[in-house]
């Protein structure tokens, strides 16, 4: 065709359009191509192949397709003229071709074989080398055509290979190759945008929970163990940001130009994390330290898990699937320090575990279609195969003044203003690392502790304070009842976190569980003007702060009973009970609570006559809105009677707690349990377990109704002895702590009129929110007694209940 038809179709006094000329001969193996998104009479799109000084056109009404199945029209239009590949702009109306002309994607190609051979007989396949079209295609032409028309249809396809799919990854792209503008922006005139819209950004946190969500809205990606980078390419440099907003640049200056290198002149903003990766494929964070101290003999990978700008377009309100998707074709040819995060859909549980058994650090979920807010929101979680955070350097010790370096660092997080106090690591440092610690700390050294509740310095030990500029990464076994860390080892110091922003982190609830949760749709906080309500009870200072160290507000323990209720009332209404009521949150004063001024929706009295012979009015729980009642009023623990208030004097619940001395190892209470047990089954006794939410556990016997207080409580306390008459140096039935040494209490005495007992699925008013729980037998070994918390507590009653048959059993006392 060459230009001649180009040339008589076009009135280049009104267009701005090149006019028509064959370029000059250039080497095939630098072969342009181009795609221009086209709205005039039809929406459509230009696909243009350089060859012998023109551009070769296609019209592609519904665009190309990565998918080999979908063959799309392709109508062979004149011929354009070199310099075409650089318009974009608007055609005026009334003129050929009127309308928006968009430079959606441009590259290189490579002929697969005789190009004037394939164009005559009507096959011409060839390789794609774009920014967004990679990979082999085909053009076919039609055969049967109208006679003078034989050149005119053709079929574009996507010939199978790496790059081909069946998902669209066409649509998202909806911006200019060249400069970022939409169809919209390039109608209007809107000037060019080769600028990125975000110059800075606060990136997307992860939440810690405590178990995956169970649908296939999520994706999850490895828990990556480095330093979380964004990086900004724009005007052919690379700015290498921490989430503290420090400039690692420099640190980095291996990843710096090897994007550099990539994006080209692209702009685009890319979210990941800088690791050093080991030779069985994880993460190394203390190899990463020591890159950072001298980065010779080791390489660095930058894992790119998201995009937020990509050629002047802000990407963020885009779903994250989308964003991974552009991410994934983005990075086909990139270097190999660049790596792109794969993602698996759904199935998070077996992730985690998969992850752990291949000694990773955990697993991170993201909501398939969240957009990045750069916030903290639930949209992407945590999980984690081992305890491990970073924690605010406040002091070290050392245990011996001639030898240099520190023994140990003291570790501690921020509460609003306070330093808090959290325990101390003195392991995971060698001697080298041990002596640099030390000559980092000698210039910040002070003499008060920054610490609000600042330990006591141990026997030959030397303590020294320091200003709170350094931060910890810490490995841990658990937190203990005290608030302390157990086993910390120091992996390194984080230089791209700031102190103020280190907090405990505590797992939440997924946002699954709190999305399907266990409340009927009338027990749903509803919120009227100023007033909240749950069941139509009044809720007051629902934000109110009740769990201080996990941050759990009113109404956290309002819904958690509303949630548990279905499983709790079955222990816990139509039996007397005390409450423990804490208005000042667990670090205020808490007081036990066994009569009621006022009756209170779901709460029901009774009159009792007390020890003294005096009448009282106690109270019990009628039904779910007595819970919430009492929730409203501070309660969180709930201790009940061992007897319904249908038969007061007969009671059907046993209770033997098993209380340890101070510091007992586990193992010894738990074969306390599995002794008693033993007992009971010798007696034909069936018994149900549950954690205490303290040092011990609960062991529970359930009976018909059928004697009094003075037979049962007797039963009771004669098991107790026969335990001790059998193991005397291991347990006792005496209450006093002085007959307790290197031995367990087995508590009987919750057996007596009057007495009570924690109820099962009862939250406990300690830190991290234990709860009292009910456990199968063959999780004795596995589960803590205080190894139940609030947020695994409500992951547990979605699954079988492990007391499902306590009421079908009809065992009975004889008096």
């Amino acid at each position: 065709m060459k230009l001649e038809e180009y040339n008589q179709k076009r009135d280049f006094d009104k267009t701005k359009e090149p006019a028509g000329k064959v370029a000059e001969e250039k080497q095939k193996d630098k072969l342009i191509f181009v795609v221009q998104h086209h709205i005039a009479r039809r929406d459509h799109f230009d696909f243009r192949l350089e060859w012998n000084g023109v551009l070769l056109s296609w019209a592609v009404p519904k665009g190309p397709s990565f998918n080999p199945k979908e063959r799309r029209l392709a109508v062979r239009v004149e011929d354009h003229p070199y310099d075409y590949k650089d318009f974009e702009g608007v055609i005026p109306k009334g003129q050929y071709g009127g309308g928006t002309v968009m430079l959606w994607d441009e590259g290189y190609w490579k002929p697969l074989g005789d190009v004037d051979k394939g164009l005559k007989e009507g096959s011409l396949k060839f390789e794609l080398f774009g920014n967004r079209l990679k990979g082999k295609w085909a053009l076919i032409r039609l055969k049967d055509q109208e006679k003078g028309q034989e050149d005119k249809n053709w079929i574009l396809l996507k010939e199978k290979d790496e790059y081909s799919s069946t998902e669209d990854k066409i649509s998202a792209f909806t911006t200019s190759i060249k400069t970022g503008r939409t169809m919209g922006q390039i109608e209007k005139g809107i000037e060019k945008k080769d600028k990125n819209p975000i110059s800075q950004v606060n990136v997307q946190l992860a939440k810690l929970v405590n178990t995956p969500p169970e649908s296939d809205d999520w994706l999850y990606e490895i828990k990556y163990d480095g330093y979380r980078i964004v990086a900004f390419v724009e005007d052919g440099s690379v700015r290498l940001i921490t989430r503290g907003g420090k400039d690692f640049t420099k640190h980095f200056e291996p990843i710096a130009q090897s994007i550099e290198k990539w994006a080209q002149d692209r702009p685009m903003v890319l979210d990941g994390e800088v690791v050093i990766i080991d030779n069985q494929g994880r993460t190394d964070f203390q190899a990463l330290q020591s890159y950072m101290k001298n980065p010779k003999g080791k390489s660095l990978t930058y894992i790119v898990f998201d995009l937020m700008a990509l050629d002047g377009a802000d990407l963020r309100d885009y779903p994250l699937i989308k964003r991974k998707e552009i991410l994934s074709d983005l990075m086909k040819d990139a270097p190999k320090n660049l790596y792109y995060s794969k993602h698996v859909i759904g199935n998070g549980k077996q992730n985690l575990e998969a992850a752990c058994r291949l000694k990773m650090e955990g697993i991170v979920g993201k909501k398939i279609n969240s957009k990045y807010t750069g916030a903290r929101n639930g949209d992407w979680i945590k999980l984690k195969c081992s305890n491990s955070q970073e924690f605010v350097i406040g002091g070290y010790t050392k245990t011996n003044k001639k030898i240099k370096g520190i023994s140990s660092v003291l570790l501690g997080y921020y509460e609003g203003e306070n330093l808090i106090y959290c325990g101390r690591a003195g392991t995971g440092f060698t001697e080298k690392t041990a002596q640099e610690l030390e000559q980092k700390f000698e210039s910040i050294k002070q003499p008060e502790p920054p610490f609000s509740n600042a330990p006591k310095p141990k026997k030959d030990e030397n303590v020294f304070w320091i200003k709170p500029q350094y931060v910890a990464q810490v490995n841990f076994a658990e937190w203990t009842q005290d608030n302390l860390l157990r086993q910390a080892s120091f992996k390194g110091l984080r230089m791209d976190k700031e102190p103020k922003d280190v907090i405990k982190e505590n797992p939440q609830l997924t946002p699954e569980t709190e999305e399907k949760d266990n409340v009927p749709q009338d027990l749903k906080p509803v919120q009227q003007g100023s007033t909240l309500t749950v069941g139509g009870i009044k809720i007051t200072s629902p934000d109110k702060i009740l769990f201080q160290d996990l941050g759990l507000k009113k109404i956290d323990i309002v819904m958690y009973y509303a949630q548990v209720a279905q499983r709790m009332l079955p222990y816990t209404q139509n039996r007397l009970l005390s409450v423990i009521r804490c208005p000042g949150g667990i670090e205020g004063s808490c007081f036990f609570k066994k009569h009621r001024e006022n009756e209170g929706k779901g709460i029901g009295k009774m009159p009792v006559i007390n020890s003294e012979g005096k009448d009282q009015d106690y109270f019990y729980i009628e039904n779910i809105f007595g819970l919430i009642s009492e929730a409203q009023m501070d309660a969180i623990e709930f201790h009940i009677w061992g007897s319904n208030i249908e038969n007061i004097d007969k009671p059907d619940l046993m209770v033997f707690d098993l209380d340890p001395d101070e510091g007992m190892d586990i193992d010894q209470i738990r074969q306390g349990v599995r002794d008693l047990k033993n007992l009971l089954d010798q007696l034909n006794l069936v018994s149900f377990l549950k954690t205490s939410g303290g040092k011990g556990y609960h062991v529970v016997v359930p009976f018909k109704p059928a004697v009094d207080w003075d037979t049962f409580g007797d039963f009771a306390k004669r098991v107790a002895q026969a335990l001790k008459t059998k193991y005397p140096d291991k347990y006792t039935d005496n209450i006093r702590k002085v007959n307790r040494k290197g031995r367990i209490y087995i508590d009987w005495a919750r057996n007596g009129r009057g007495a009570t007992s924690i109820a099962p699925y009862s939250l406990r008013a300690r830190a991290g929110a234990p709860v009292s729980m009910p456990i199968a037998w063959d999780e004795l070994d596995s589960v803590a007694p205080n190894g139940i918390n609030m947020f695994e507590a409500l992951s547990r009653i979605k699954s079988e209940d492990p007391w499902k048959d306590f009421f079908k059993i009809k065992q009975e006392l004889k008096g």
